[in-house]
């Protein structure tokens, strides 16, 4: 399309002063702006101007397809931008982006921080847990921030899990005349607001076997150990989607997803999926982990294609048989079994489909009387195999 309906420009603190002679044109043309109240104030849009609906919504801007359409965005309408909502419902020749720098690329330069070693989030609208998987040592980030009792809300964050040195930059309003800096919480920070977060604590180890004591359950968790060499055996890659049938606590879907991957779990006693919920919040993964209540044979038909299963509980001859029925070719099988029955299931599985077999034997040590020993955990058996 030669003369796109749509132009989705970036716009700074600065306004119509900082917008190039191109990007002006296209607003004194346009019958329709649609941005946010301070977008639009911003340029001056008068009568043409469409706030953005509450909750947030494109219906405005796909309703006035085919008149000459300007959408407002902050900075780089692809970079936590409007942009990247619009364009599912667009052709690629209906419209043109107008970028100009981003608040991320304004706070580096103000703070000089190279941007290619700096995590840049959105918060604004999901909550602080989604950095607790991020935040290490030496980690620098920028965070989008809703108001100021968000940035008090996320020290007071940081300081409950693990990143009390914390040392926590606002930047408000940038590339405009009521731009400020400073160290946080401090006043009442404005919107656009940014957080510069510069990490002192370690945080979370990035290998898989978190201690037990990082989960909320009621005792029936998949053990750190035996955790460790089932992720191993899962093999989780970015973007694969997991199988927790009987997931118990949800500890091997929480560290799943911490690799990359999302999770639907699976659990047949209701009183365990708030337990499964919590540790999904906790560890910033609501976005990437569901948690089912119900048999695990009967909502497999209903859940998201696998990448992988794990069977953790509720291992049953009738749920190996319809796996592997309905499972597309690929799928890794991972399935634990502590009970001389569920190994008997197991060992009938092996002989049919193939796979391995490894049997974990572990034992810590404890005392006895005045002396130490070693007091070993029930055996589990895994069988592992490729559908």
């Amino acid at each position: 399309m030669a003369d796109p309906w749509l132009h989705i420009l970036g716009l700074g603190e600065d306004g119509l002063d900082g917008l190039p002679a191109a990007s002006r044109d296209l607003l004194d043309v346009a019958e329709i702006i649609i941005g946010g109240p301070r977008h639009l104030a911003l340029v001056q849009a008068g009568g043409r101007g469409v706030a953005w609906p509450v909750p947030f919504s494109t219906a405005p801007v796909l309703a006035a397809r085919g008149r000459r359409t300007v959408v407002l965005a902050s900075g780089d309408p692809f970079w936590h931008g409007a942009g990247g909502s619009l364009i599912r419902d667009l052709a690629p020749g209906e419209w043109v982006s107008h970028p100009t720098p981003s608040s991320f690329q304004l706070a580096c330069n103000r703070l000089g921080w190279r941007m290619e070693e700096v995590l840049c989030l959105g918060l604004h609208a999901a909550p602080c847990a989604r950095l607790r998987p991020l935040l290490t040592r030496g980690t620098r980030a920028l965070v989008t921030l809703r108001d100021g009792a968000a940035a008090t809300g996320l020290c007071d964050w940081l300081t409950a899990n693990g990143h009390p040195n914390a040392r926590v930059t606002l930047l408000e309003r940038l590339g405009g005349p009521q731009e400020r800096i400073g160290p946080a919480p401090s006043g009442a920070p404005e919107a656009p607001l940014l957080a510069a977060i510069e990490a002192h604590d370690p945080g979370l180890p990035r290998t898989p076997g978190l201690p037990d004591t990082l989960f909320q359950s009621d005792g029936q968790i998949t053990k750190a150990p035996v955790r460790a060499l089932t992720l191993a055996a899962l093999a989780p890659r970015a973007g694969d989607h997991l199988w927790d049938l009987g997931a118990g606590s949800g500890s091997v879907s929480v560290e799943w997803c911490l690799a990359g991957g999302s999770a639907s779990a699976v659990e047949a006693r209701a009183d365990r999926l708030p337990n499964i919920r919590a540790n999904a919040e906790n560890f910033g993964l609501t976005h990437r982990l569901d948690a089912h209540h119900g048999d695990s044979a009967e909502r497999i038909a209903d859940l998201p294609r696998p990448d992988a299963v794990f069977i953790g509980g509720g291992l049953t001859p009738d749920l190996l048989t319809r796996l592997w029925a309905q499972l597309p070719e690929g799928t890794r099988l991972v399935a634990n079994a502590v009970t001389l029955e569920t190994e008997a299931t197991l060992y009938a599985a092996h002989a049919t489909h193939g796979g391995g077999l490894m049997r974990i034997d572990l034992a810590q040590s404890g005392r006895l009387g005045a002396f130490r020993d070693w007091q070993a955990a029930r055996p589990v058996v895994q069988w592992s195999v490729t559908r």
